[in-house]
């Protein structure tokens, strides 16, 4: 499927979206919110968690030196 020594575009993807979660769950967690309605769903942990879930199966998935 892949030449030699060619990293699978998803793995890098992955990464990002790994990162990205990671800095949108410590920016929830350590920033105020705002009066907003709802506020206390935190939807900023949530969508930084799911980022974070995605980008860590991305990249075990198509991880560099698999198969």
């Amino acid at each position: 499927m892949h030449r030699k020594g060619l990293v699978s575009i998803w793995f890098f993807i992955g990464v990002l979206l790994f990162i990205y979660g990671i800095i949108i769950v410590i920016s929830d967690l350590t920033m105020e919110t705002p009066h907003v309605i709802m506020a206390d769903l935190r939807p900023g942990l949530w969508w930084g968690a799911f980022l974070t879930a995605i980008g860590a199966v991305y990249s075990v998935l198509f991880r560099p030196g698999r198969g």
